[in-house]
This record gives C-alpha cells, sequence and structure tokens, in this order.
C-alpha cells in the first residue's frame, strides 16, 4: 500500500525486455539506501519489488501483463520515474490509499498556468467514468492528485510548483501516456452493489434509489 506521496524522482539506468517481460534498474541516490531486496517500490505508479539493490540503485522484475497494461511498456533507459516505497504502519497518510494497482493508461493532454502553479489535464478511458468523482482522489503516475474539473474524456487536477518540481509532471508532453489508479473505495462500493451485500436481515437494503429518497 502507498500513498501517492512521492519520494525521489529516479531515472532509469537499464531496460532489457523479452518475451516473458523485462528488469528494469532504477538509479535513486537518496532511495536506495533505504531499499531492501523484497521490498515493494511504486515506480510510476506500479507495485513492483526490488529484487536486486546497490548503494545508489535497485533492480527489479517486469511482468509482461505489467508491460502490456501500464505506460511502464513504453518506458526507456533514461526516462525519469516516480518512487515512493510501501507505506510503514504507523506512518502518515499524507495523500490517499493507494495500492499500485494500475487500473488503465491515460494521456497528458495539456498543462495550463493558473496562479502560482498549474492547471494540468489528463484522457481518460471511458470505463474509468464511472470510478471519477470532482474533488476525489487519482494516482496519475503514482502521485495522488485531487480533481478539480471533469468532462467526459478527460479530467483536470490542481498542481502547486512544489509538486511540479517533485515529480515528472513537469517533463509531460502532450499525448505522452500516464498510468491512471482510480481511489480504490469507489471499486468496492460498486462490488458491493453488485452482489448485493448492502442493508441487513430487518431492514431496507441499500439502493441508488434509497440513497436518493435520503438525500444523497
Amino acid at each position: 500500500m502507498f500513498t501517492g506521496i512521492i519520494e525521489e524522482v529516479g531515472s532509469i539506468r537499464e531496460l532489457r525486455i523479452g518475451s516473458e517481460g523485462a528488469e528494469m534498474t532504477v538509479a535513486c541516490p537518496r532511495l536506495a539506501p533505504a531499499v531492501r531486496i523484497g521490498d515493494s517500490v511504486a515506480v510510476n505508479g506500479v507495485c513492483l519489488t526490488a529484487t536486486g539493490v546497490a548503494t545508489d540503485r535497485f533492480t527489479c522484475d517486469i511482468s509482461a501483463e505489467t508491460l502490456r497494461r501500464t505506460a511502464l511498456g513504453k518506458a526507456r533507459a533514461g526516462s525519469r520515474v516516480n518512487l515512493e516505497r510501501a507505506l510503514e504502519a504507523g506512518g502518515r497518510l499524507g495523500g490517499h490509499f493507494v495500492q499500485g494497482h494500475v487500473d488503465d493508461v491515460g494521456r497528458f493532454l495539456a498543462r495550463t498556468p493558473s496562479g502560482q502553479g498549474f492547471e494540468i489535464s489528463f484522457g481518460y478511458p471511458g470505463d474509468l467514468a464511472r470510478y471519477l468523482v470532482y474533488k476525489g482522489s487519482i494516482a496519475v503516475d503514482g502521485i495522488s492528485l485531487t480533481l478539480s474539473g471533469l468532462r467526459q474524456g478527460d479530467f483536470t487536477v490542481s498542481v502547486i510548483p512544489h509538486t511540479l518540481k517533485e515529480t515528472t509532471l513537469a517533463a509531460l508532453g502532450p499525448g505522452d501516456p500516464v498510468n491512471l489508479e482510480v481511489d480504490i473505495l469507489g471499486k468496492y462500493f460498486e462490488r458491493y452493489f453488485q452482489l448485493g451485500l448492502f442493508g441487513n436481515a430487518g431492514g431496507a437494503r441499500i439502493t441508488a434509489d434509497y440513497l436518493k429518497d435520503q438525500g444523497f
């Protein structure tokens, strides 16, 4: 489990892609000394396991499935990546709960100055629309962000200068792919409704109509 608060922007030192997946080495001089073999590290929002560690880098394996379903399939040696270690029990939850399980790949659309920060817009696949909520949370390349605008097919986030400086957001160009992970709470609610698990033995079952009647 992660929080979407980036600890360091590393760079891909090596990326060896084969028919069964890939092996990737990430240079990260600040983070590497704290990483141990077997640790989970979110790389651009993808939960990976450290299989080798050196003083300034770590190595991880990437399955063929992960390469197909995330933007890591488009990564190259030299690419900069957002890095975060797994949340420790008792640690501060500064962002939101992020699993590191990417739901789909979106696209960077535009970056517009807004006050001292920026409004950044991304395109998203249509099947994610039901999980996106105005002022709700989303992880973009592993960064915990809040939707400040939402339309069919694209959403906007407001970014302060610090976030732009400490992540890869400033380097994105039009059309660049980004990993998207929606808030896990929305997925659980959807599944509970699908299975009819809301309600109790002596009371009304909670349905969309019931919530509407109660003023939600």
